[in-house]
């Protein structure tokens, strides 16, 4: 019986103890927030959802994405997977036309990938050296958009 007063006791002392400390984690849970975004990683995720605040805030048309001539993206990836394995094939060195065409459709493909999915290009302008930089510009970008082209 004696024993059974010890734990009783025991536990209305701990509850006594910790459940201030639990009321004040819980009342206090937002400044641990505030602390947090003041670090370098906070801000910038709270520079982020600022920007996606003032994305959504917007009271321009939301654009749609439901158009008849433009293939979906999984598509478009898929054509740019496959120009790009002709693009780099020994068939395309045997004939000038055809290196010609598998660049076009497959500049074409990045143009319509960088529309689809919001980025900046300036492939149509371009020719030689200057076309073959903004490709491989396009391309990282659009990798770092998330779309797998290898």
């Amino acid at each position: 019986m004696a024993i059974a007063h010890i734990v009783v006791l025991l536990a209305a002392l701990l509850t006594l103890l910790f459940l201030p400390c639990v009321v004040a984690a819980a009342l206090c849970a937002d400044e641990r927030v505030v602390r947090r975004l003041l670090t370098r990683e906070g801000r910038r995720e709270l520079r982020a959802l600022r920007r996606l605040d003032r994305a959504l805030r917007s009271d321009d048309p939301v654009p749609s994405l439901v158009v008849a001539d433009v293939p979906s993206i999984e598509q478009i990836a898929y054509d740019l997977r496959r120009l790009d394995v002709q693009r780099r094939s020994d068939l395309i060195r045997q004939s000038e036309k055809w290196r010609a065409a598998v660049l076009r459709a497959y500049d074409q493909r990045l143009c319509l990938a960088c529309r689809c999915l919001g980025l900046s290009e300036h492939l149509e302008p371009l020719e030689g050296m200057d076309r073959e930089l903004e490709r491989l510009r396009v391309e990282s970008e659009l990798q770092a958009a998330g779309l797998a082209l290898r």
